[in-house]
């Protein structure tokens, strides 16, 4: 199994790069995976999303993603919502392009009344791109950072899940 963590926040060493790691861990632990984990941050390739061009970075952060099992995706709640950059990522993999794996959404917000846009918008853009998203996905406030009861209980609720889906693919 290999776990990715897609970072969409468009500055470097951000709270939520914090967070999808810490995410990331948690889940990692609970599924017993000890291996390498891949951090693609989105702040590195951010001149090259808008470019139709090919970018060997690019490349290679497509790559990752397409090769996981899991993907843990976050970005900061930008206007409720997730931000363009995340969106100019995900919009380079072809239809379905995440069929087969599981993806874990993961907000971090500032206002407690961005906390349904996990579920509202995030959601169904990762399963519009065939992802398998277990039950609940992440919202952080920033002041509750680095949040880790959260993130304990919410990885004791998605890890299941994801355990049972990657067994029936056995």
């Amino acid at each position: 199994m290999s776990i990715v963590t897609v970072v969409g926040n468009p500055r470097a060493g951000s709270r939520t790069h914090g967070a999808a790691v810490a995410a990331t861990d948690a889940i990692a632990a609970r599924l017993g995976h000890e291996g390498e984990r891949d951090v693609v941050d989105l702040s590195a390739l951010a001149t090259h999303l808008l470019d139709p061009g090919a970018h060997a970075g690019l490349e290679v952060a497509l790559d990752l993603v397409r090769g996981a099992s899991v993907i843990v995706v976050a970005s900061p709640t930008y206007k409720a919502t997730y931000t363009g950059l995340l969106k100019a990522f995900l919009d380079r993999l072809p239809p379905r392009g995440l069929a087969g794996r599981t993806a874990l959404p993961v907000l971090v917000m500032g206002d407690p009344r961005h906390a349904l846009a996990v579920e509202a918008h995030f959601r169904p853009l990762l399963v519009e791109l065939g992802a398998v998203v277990p039950t609940p996905g992440l919202a952080l406030l920033e002041s509750d950072l680095p949040g880790d009861e959260v993130l304990a209980a919410w990885a004791d609720l998605v890890a299941p899940q994801i355990r049972l889906k990657e067994s029936a693919l056995s």
